[in-house]
């Protein structure tokens, strides 16, 4: 017990030199970074759905059936991944 209190108190320590600046701007570089790798997952997951919607308004000229297509395929590929 003494010796990971030890481990945590000398890891604390080197935030210590650091100044805290540096941190609160690495904490938030790292909350953007985390948003955009999920916006890039989640627009590469809604391909599909934005082509067959764009397919669907092509050939009817109706942005209703192109929407409910894009909402249908779009819910069934988020279903597939989970």
């Amino acid at each position: 017990m003494k010796t990971a209190l030890a481990v945590i108190f000398a890891i604390l320590g080197l935030f210590d030199s650091i100044p805290q600046f540096d941190i609160i701007s690495l904490i938030f570089l790292i909350i953007i970074g985390v948003i955009i790798i999920l916006l890039i997952r989640l627009i590469l997951i809604l391909i599909p759905a934005v082509l067959l919607a764009i397919a669907v308004w092509f050939f009817t000229g109706s942005p209703f059936w192109a929407g409910i297509t894009f909402l249908v395929i779009a819910a069934l590929s988020l279903l597939k991944k989970l």
